[in-house]
């Protein structure tokens, strides 16, 4: 098995796991992998949780399809502007619902807990453009820049890592840290970590204690 077909047998699994999780309804999102100037993509109009590895295209960086009968996903320009832009092998895009719910009512996601440092700290909501357009493209990687995650403004989110499944776990991060957030609302005023505090995490993380044996 090539390279290339293990990242098409990878974005069935982590399709599937997408959908089985509640981070994408029926067609909705989209994940790609990348290997060397190829990168494997969900086709459009495909449930996630029904991909078999021949229906997942194939396209390269300029995104002209290379094999499989099926037509990329819509957003593909958007992936291979992140991939031109970034060090991502792997992007995930779900419209999950804590997500979406941020994306459609601020300009970004604060930093509410240390955990929001592994994407990057603030995620930024980037501007609204329709889907599939070198404008959302556009928009996304400037959102991305420095980040491992953004928010599309009415729309979902995106991820990236250096492997499908680093992007995936990134994903579900993002939701969750969005659910904090939402939810927090419904209580109070979420207390945003200031930037003093974030760098005292970093600081931990880069020095962590180290324990004696007897």
């Amino acid at each position: 098995m090539t390279a290339i077909d293990q990242l098409r047998q990878q974005l069935c699994e982590y399709g599937g796991r997408a959908v089985e999780l509640g981070l994408v309804l029926g067609s909705s999102g989209n994940l790609s992998a990348r290997h060397g100037d190829l990168v494997a993509v969900t086709p459009s109009g495909v449930a996630l949780d029904r991909l078999t590895p021949e229906m997942c295209p194939v396209v390269d960086v300029e995104g002209y399809l290379v094999e499989g009968e099926l037509q990329p996903s819509s957003e593909t320009p958007m992936h291979l502007a992140i991939y031109g832009s970034t060090t991502a092998q792997a992007v995930v895009h779900t419209h999950a619902v804590f997500g979406t719910v941020v994306a459609t009512t601020m300009t970004e996601l604060p930093p509410v807990h240390y955990n929001a440092l592994l994407l990057g700290g603030v995620v930024k909501v980037a501007e609204y453009a329709t889907y599939g357009t070198p404008e959302l493209a556009a928009n996304i990687r400037t959102a991305m820049e420095g980040k491992q995650a953004a928010l599309m403004a009415n729309h979902g989110g995106v991820t990236i890592g250096a492997t499908l499944e680093q992007a995936f776990e990134a994903t579900r991060l993002l939701e969750w840290l969005c659910e904090v957030y939402v939810r927090g609302l419904s209580v109070g005023k979420p207390v945003v970590l200031t930037d003093e505090q974030l760098a005292a995490v970093v600081e931990r993380a880069a020095n962590p204690p180290v324990f004696p044996r007897r």
